[in-house]
């Protein structure tokens, strides 16, 4: 092992397309060999030299890779395996075909790792903070019970399901934002363009301006000041929440508000009742223990009111109470959950019990989701209506009473 040395190389596929990476092999024949293997034609392997530190500063110039584009390259290990490719054959192929370089690189790394004698597990655990807890799990899983690529096919399964439930999410307040950042727009620029030239009219026509009107030009005339206030209250809220976001106590607290909001509180429910299911459902299926599978969940729940039930759920399952009556104490699960938890334990299908409540309520989602939209739209166009129709008549109250006095 201590002749091993690391090449880059700069070589072509079969279309012709220019590949470069990097490669652990005993010799520089031995390097050229290995990439002819895999079906290119090399133009060029030296010795690497870059030193550690600068190929960490290279590492992490790159975008991390997204969900997306790791439950891609999940689906496409599996398919490979299947199709009876080995393991590092299969990774190669990966560092090839992947467009994420940063991706290309952590494949690279775990390939290396794979070559020395590790597992794929331990060699992904390895790259901390790229791969999803659940993937790693699912894989450990799959090595001990020798069906690999099934439980990669799962985890793919998995993040599509999480990126569907995203994607939804999204599209769900994508219209509200929009529309509230026009209107606030419309107003500022209200503010500073329009309501000016209606001033200087305003004094050309004498007299008291309306109570409404008047409040309008005041904020007009402030405005120098008022919008470096706003801006400075943005950035120290902005400040404030990446600084105690994360604090236990505070995002509790900010979850339980979103679950109480009257239009999205019963999305937000919704969602996280289906990323809980889906995870529980998905590593108890491959395999997993329960404790661990928990833990797994509490790690991808993405809600701290969920995180928080889950670890007493785990407490009570550890002390040996059923996780049905666990789950049945805890108000963020509602009564579906449990009741079909205890049919899968009575049954021994617990897997296939709490897969049946995660599609229930990926159906839920984006229902609730097409209802929002459908109740949103025409709120915030009477919102939007309001605000802008107010604003207009302020600004013409003046001109009604000086009509009413010429008459």
């Amino acid at each position: 092992m201590a002749d091993i040395k690391t090449f880059s190389y700069t070589a072509r596929d079969v279309q012709g397309k220019k590949r470069r990476g990097t490669m652990d092999a005993g010799s520089r024949g031995n390097a050229i060999s290995r990439l002819q293997d895999q079906g290119l034609v090399v133009v060029e392997v030296k010795e690497s030299s870059g030193t550690l530190l600068t190929r960490d500063i290279e590492f992490s110039f790159f975008q991390a890779p997204s969900l997306r584009d790791i439950s891609m390259a999940v689906r496409q290990l599996a398919t490979m395996l299947d199709a009876g490719l080995t393991l590092v054959r299969s990774l190669s192929i990966l560092e090839q075909q992947t467009e994420n370089p940063k991706l290309s690189e952590v494949f690279t790394a775990v390939r290396r790792d794979l070559e020395r004698g590790s597992s794929l597990s331990v060699a992904m655990n390895k790259q901390t903070g790229m791969f999803p807890p659940l993937l790693v799990h699912l894989v450990e899983s799959g090595e001990a019970g020798g069906f690999l690529s099934e439980a990669l096919v799962s985890a793919a399964d998995a993040f599509d399901a999480e990126l569907k439930i995203k994607d939804t999410v999204k599209s769900a307040m994508a219209y509200p934002v929009i529309v509230m950042s026009i209107a606030v727009l419309a107003v500022i620029g209200m503010l500073i363009f329009i309501v000016p030239v209606f001033e200087e009219m305003f004094e050309g026509l004498g007299g008291e301006l309306p109570a409404f009107t008047q409040l309008l030009v005041s904020i007009s005339n402030n405005m120098l000041w008022i919008m470096p206030i706003l801006l400075a209250l943005g950035g120290a809220g902005w400040f404030l929440w990446r600084k105690y976001g994360q604090d236990p106590r505070v995002a509790v607290r900010v979850d339980e508000f979103k679950h109480k909001l009257p239009i999205f509180g019963k999305f937000f429910r919704q969602v996280a009742i289906a990323r809980f299911t889906k995870t529980l459902a998905t590593t108890l299926k491959a395999g997993v223990p329960i404790m661990q599978s928990l833990m797994i969940v509490k790690q991808t729940a993405g809600s701290p009111l969920v995180q928080a039930a889950v670890d007493r759920v785990a407490v009570g399952v550890g002390n040996g109470r059923s996780m049905a009556t666990m789950l049945e104490k805890e108000e963020v699960f509602p009564p579906l959950v449990s009741q079909l938890a205890a049919v899968g334990e009575d049954t021994g299908a617990l897997d296939t019990m709490l897969m049946q409540v995660a599609q229930f309520m990926e159906r839920e989602v984006q229902l609730t989701a097409e209802r929002l939209t459908a109740l949103v739209e025409p709120l915030m166009i009477v919102v939007v209506g309001a605000v802008i129709g107010g604003m207009v008549v302020a600004l013409y109250l003046p001109m009604f009473s000086v009509f009413e006095e010429m008459m």
